[in-house]
C-alpha cells in the first residue's frame, strides 16, 4: 500500500510555514549510506534530527557527505553533541546553534543535544535532536534537561525528537509528552513501530512539538515512494 504523501513544504499567504521534519537514527553510517540518503531525499525534509551520527575519525566529513548526498547542509551537532546531528534544507535561515553535552554517568555512554534556532518563512523555531540513555533513571533526568533546554531557547515554537530508548508508556516518554505534543499520537500517518529496525515491535522514537504547532501527520514512512 502506497502512503498518501504529507503536505509539501510551503509558505502560506499569511506567512506561516508548512515544515517537514524527519528523525533518523543512522547507526553511525555503518549501513548502506546511499540508502540513507535515498530515504532522506524521499521524505523531502526541511529539518533532519539525526541520531548516532559519526563521532570519531573524520566525522565532520562523513556528516558533510551525508548532507550533500541528501540535498541538505549540516546545521549543528555530531561528535560535539555526542552523536545527535541536525541537517537542514536551504529553505532554513540559521539564527544560532548550540551543541550540548549532558552530565556523564560513569560506565554509561556520553549523551548530548544538537540544538538550533532557525527561521523558515515567517516562523521562528527551536530545534533539538536527542538520543536518550538506556538507563531508566538517567533517561528520565535527560528528558527533564530536554524540556529545560527547549524553554531556554526563548522561542514560541519548537520541535524536538530522536531515539528516546523508551516506549510511550515509559516515564521519560510520558514526561516529554505531558507539556509537548507527541506528534505520532496527535496525527497518525504511516507506520508506528520503530525498533528493532529489521522487524519493529515497539516505538522508541518520537518527534515532539510545542502546543502552538499544528501537526499534520507523523509516522514511519516505510511505504513512501522512494523509500
Amino acid at each position: 500500500m502506497v502512503l498518501t504523501p504529507l503536505p509539501v513544504s510551503r509558505t502560506e499567504p499569511d506567512g506561516s510555514a508548512v515544515i517537514r521534519v524527519l528523525s533518523y537514527n543512522v547507526r553511525s553510517m555503518h549501513d548502506d549510506t546511499a540508502a540513507l540518503a535515498r530515504v532522506i531525499r524521499a521524505c523531502a525534509p526541511d529539518l533532519v534530527l539525526v541520531q548516532e551520527a559519526p563521532r570519531f575519525f573524520r566525522w565532520r566529513k562523513a556528516a558533510a557527505r551525508l548532507a550533500k548526498s541528501s540535498g541538505l547542509v549540516v546545521l549543528s551537532g555530531g561528535a560535539t553533541a555526542a552523536g545527535p546531528l541536525l541537517l537542514c534544507s536551504l529553505r532554513v535561515t540559521v539564527e544560532r546553534t548550540e551543541d550540548i553535552l549532558l552530565p556523564l554517568t560513569p560506565g554509561l555512554h556520553r549523551r548530548g543535544f544538537a540544538t538550533a534556532v532557525v527561521r523558515i518563512a515567517g516562523a521562528r523555531i527551536g530545534v533539538l535532536s536527542c538520543h536518550l540513555s538506556l538507563q531508566r533513571d538517567e533517561r528520565l533526568a535527560q528528558a527533564d534537561l530536554l524540556l529545560e533546554r527547549l524553554a531556554a531557547m526563548g522561542v514560541a515554537h519548537a520541535v524536538a525528537g530522536g531515539d528516546l530508548n523508551d516506549v510511550p508508556t515509559g516515564k521519560a516518554f510520558r514526561h516529554l509528552a505531558g507539556p509537548l505534543q507527541d506528534c505520532r499520537a496527535v496525527a497518525p500517518w504511516g507506520g508506528e513501530l520503530t525498533f528493532p529496525p529489521d522487524e519493529p515491535r515497539k516505538r522508541i522514537d518520537a518527534v515532539f512539538a510545542t502546543p502552538g504547532i499544528e501537526v499534520l501527520g507523523c509516522g514511519v514512512p516505510s511505504e513512501l515512494p522512494g523509500v
